[in-house]
């Protein structure tokens, strides 16, 4: 399976100026991000709600993380396995992660930080937190989009105040030389929705439906909206999660922030709505946060889609 250039990912723009709730074009939009996540589960976002500064500046805070001692760094242990620090694995070797939770919360924010540097960092502090909430506010705008597009909008509200966001810097060490080289293996994301930043390194290799590896190019004023393998649960299989991986190549580390979507504290109904002849009904209710603990499981990571073993019908 080599990768193509015949597939691109969809790029639509979804900056403040261009979103009037009141107009036709809003309709227009919500169509367009539909399709894109039926099609490919994922597509390329032009979001105006993160300044330049604050993206400079949340890199530049994510160097200084990785920076620390890997004692300091492994300090970082959360209640779901990979959500916490993640490095020096023998099978991704290239591949280092950390993971801020409860990242909207000043809170969530400041343990993270005092685990990290005892003393205090107030601007890393700070930029975590207005990154955070400045990208979560694309994830109401992304599933306000897709709820309206399949006319679900009270399905949504009923959980959307159980988000909880996860915010994961990641740094992939560079190639040596110039062939491919994996910087983590094929895999589906197992929470709500994701959304991935990055520096001017691309990486990113999105498995279309058709068993073609695409790369995905985007400039550092985009994002990478992300279906997860719970919203494909909750859209009744109509929008798939979509396996990616990371490739590296040259000899540039590769920095990338992902924002992470988990409904926490609910049970996920699957929407009357979105069941009909051609579409059966393909699970049954949910908890989100508890397929993640699933997932770690022997019978999770032996699954072959384990939304499906976890709640599949």
């Amino acid at each position: 399976m080599g990768s193509s250039a015949k597939h691109k990912l969809p790029v639509i723009d979804l900056s403040s100026k261009n979103l009037n709730l009141n107009s036709s074009s809003w309709v227009t939009k919500c169509g367009e991000v539909r399709r894109a996540l039926e099609e490919y589960g994922t597509f390329i976002a032009i979001y105006d709600g993160v300044s330049r500064e604050l993206r400079d500046a949340i890199l530049l805070a994510s160097n200084e993380l990785f920076d620390l001692p890997t004692e300091v760094k492994v300090l970082n242990v959360l209640d779901t396995p990979y959500n916490g620090y993640i490095g020096n694995q023998h099978f991704n070797p290239l591949y280092e992660s950390l993971g801020i939770e409860n990242a909207i919360t000043t809170q969530g924010v400041e343990s993270f930080t005092k685990l990290m540097w005892p003393s205090g960092n107030q601007s890393f502090c700070e930029n975590a937190l207005m990154y955070s909430k400045a990208v979560a506010e694309l994830d109401k705008i992304v599933m306000k989009m897709i709820a309206e597009s399949y006319g679900i909008e009270e399905h949504y509200e009923s959980f959307s105040g159980s988000s909880s966001y996860l915010l994961k810097p990641t740094k992939y060490l560079h190639a040596q030389g110039d062939e491919k080289v994996l910087g983590i293996m094929p895999h589906t994301d197992k929470c709500f929705m994701t959304y991935l930043h990055q520096d001017e390194v691309n990486g990113l290799e999105i498995l279309s439906k058709d068993g073609e590896w695409i790369e995905v190019e985007y400039s550092p004023s985009s994002f990478v909206v992300m279906a997860a393998d719970a919203l494909m649960a909750w859209t009744n299989g109509r929008i798939d999660a979509p396996t990616h991986r990371v490739m590296l190549r040259g000899d540039k580390d590769r920095y990338v922030l992902g924002l992470f979507t988990t409904i926490k504290d609910h049970i996920i109904q699957i929407p009357q709505e979105l069941v009909d002849e051609h579409h059966p009904l393909q699970f049954q209710a949910f908890d989100n946060y508890k397929y993640m603990q699933f997932y770690y499981t022997p019978e999770g990571l032996n699954s072959e889609c384990p939304i499906k073993t976890y709640c599949g019908i």
